[in-house]
């Protein structure tokens, strides 16, 4: 080790990681001691024994409470990801416990998720009664980020990502589509460009969701940014707020084919990126997973 180089101690225990968050959630290491069922001085203890762990000060401390310095922070968000990796790894071993031989880790865009995948997994899972499948909902970059860094098994994504290094499979055709107010198109309409609706108010989904950071990368190309009325769960919720006039809607041809109506019309987005492939994509060494094979298999299926 080089001089004066300060030895890392990767020790930290997990219930140290559960009880910071905790500080930082309720403001204060005396709540965080109630909420965690510790005492004060043992809750200050374990704070005072993980900051010197990591060599660095945590949280600053006042009458007011205690907050968290830069270091803190950084700790918090890797520490969030522990916590989380470790809940799935013990949710895992519990469903080898039950006889299961393994979780399937999927992920996929919005417009898998939303749309043709739900009867396509509940098959695969009555098939597979020994198998959970795992599914998030992302971004397509992020899909093929998560599953370069082995957090994935399997994803569905956009082809117009890069895909390079993965194991591709076409999947389906996806055509994203305005579904406006009927009032708003005054005669035929056989493709509008995203640009034309820029101006107009939106009903969409959530932020986080993939198709919403989508949209918001493409408006941001040409400077532009959506303005919604509202955001909502699902596209059936979107679809109502649409019928009644409030803004337009972007979504996947098969939604909107199947949700217009009187009050809607859906008409297909005429920008290049709005025609797009699904694609199934794997790693090379998830493929070689039985259970992962299966999957693609049973989505494949015609």
């Amino acid at each position: 080790m080089a001089p004066g180089r300060r030895s890392v101690d990767y020790r930290i225990d997990p219930f140290d990681l559960h009880l910071f968050a905790a500080v930082l959630e309720h403001g204060s290491i005396t709540a965080a001691a109630a909420a965690t069922s510790l005492s004060l001085a043992a809750a200050s203890a374990r704070i005072k024994a993980l900051e010197s762990s990591v060599g660095a000060k945590l949280l600053d401390r006042s009458k007011a409470g205690a907050s968290p310095t830069d270091a803190g922070r950084a700790l918090a968000r890797h520490g969030r990801h522990v916590l989380s990796v470790l809940e799935g790894l013990h949710a895992e071993m519990a469903s080898f416990g039950r006889g299961l031989r393994g979780t399937v880790r999927m992920l996929c865009n919005t417009a898998a998720l939303s749309e043709e995948l739900p009867p396509r997994l509940g098959r695969f899972l009555l098939r597979h009664p020994d198998l959970d499948v795992d599914v998030q909902e992302l971004p397509s970059d992020a899909v093929l980020d998560g599953l370069r860094r082995g957090v994935g098994d399997l994803g569905i994504v956009a082809d117009y990502v890069d895909t390079s290094g993965l194991i591709t499979r076409h999947w389906r055709d996806d055509h994203l589509v305005a579904l406006l107010p009927r009032k708003w198109v005054a005669g035929p309409l056989r493709s509008i460009p995203f640009a034309d609706l820029l101006d107009r108010p939106f009903v969409g989904l959530s932020r986080e969701r993939g198709l919403s950071q989508f949209l918001a990368k493409q408006a941001g190309r040409s400077g532009r940014a959506l303005h919604h009325r509202v955001r909502l769960g699902n596209f059936d919720a979107v679809a109502r707020i649409v019928e009644a006039g409030v803004g337009a809607a972007i979504m996947p041809s098969s939604a909107g084919s199947r949700l217009r109506g009187a009050a809607a019309r859906s008409v297909p987005l005429s920008d290049a990126w709005a025609k797009r492939r699904l694609l199934i994509c794997t790693t090379p060494q998830a493929s070689e997973l039985a259970s992962v094979k299966w999957l693609a298999a049973s989505l494949l299926e015609a």
